[in-house]
């Protein structure tokens, strides 16, 4: 099926780096004494977290929105460890097959991220394939992160974006996601869609 398509749209967290939402949820909590998932979760977040990822806001006033959101005290290196908990690692194998499809696929990222989710991914993608490699940036034509566009996923507008920019065809484009609110959003603007869940991975596709 992916054979029919001219260009593919990767989500970051949950498609290329594994990604574990309990984990920030956990260690806020226990910072705090209260229940994160209050606040937030992956379906759900409170507006401090979408202004975050929009770029509304810096990460200083991101943490200082923490501090007044849980009612803690904590420091900016504490606070960076919980948000960042939930970050987990690259898989080679998916790596490897994202080499194999830029040699005749157009490939772009569109991640929902902010600044500290970025540098934190940054370190991973360096640790675990050497800075040499050239970060995850260079297995794309483009990276689109919400906190530099100034838009965020669901919103339709930021696939326009892309589909605008890259002058794309909606109909021979698939966008990769593992958030469902995300796919229906791309889907509002014709994109093809897989939704990763269930424990599918990239690499169970056949996207090469």
């Amino acid at each position: 099926m992916v054979n029919d398509f001219d260009s593919i749209i990767f989500d970051y967290g949950g498609v290329i780096i594994n990604i574990r939402y309990e984990n920030t949820i956990a260690a806020f909590s226990k910072l705090s004494g209260l229940e994160a998932s209050h606040f937030y979760t992956q379906n759900h977040q409170r507006s401090l977290f979408d202004d975050y990822e929009s770029g509304r806001i810096s990460s200083a006033e991101f943490r200082d929105g923490l501090r007044s959101l849980f009612k803690i005290d904590g420091s900016d290196q504490a606070l960076d460890d919980a948000w960042n908990a939930l970050l987990l690692n690259i898989p080679q194998e998916r790596i490897d097959l994202l080499k194999k499809l830029g040699q005749h696929k157009r490939l772009f990222l569109l991640s929902n991220i902010n600044e500290i989710h970025r540098v934190a991914c940054d370190r991973i993608f360096d640790e675990t394939f050497g800075v040499e490699f050239g970060g995850i940036y260079s297995l794309f034509e483009k990276v689109y992160f919400s906190y530099e566009v100034g838009d965020r996923k669901p919103n339709p507008s930021i696939f326009k974006t892309v589909i605008q920019q890259q002058n794309l065809d909606p109909s021979r484009t698939v966008f990769i996601e593992d958030t469902l609110q995300h796919i229906e959003g791309a889907k509002t603007v014709g994109l093809q869609t897989i939704h990763i869940t269930n424990g599918l991975t990239i690499t169970d596709l056949n996207l090469a």
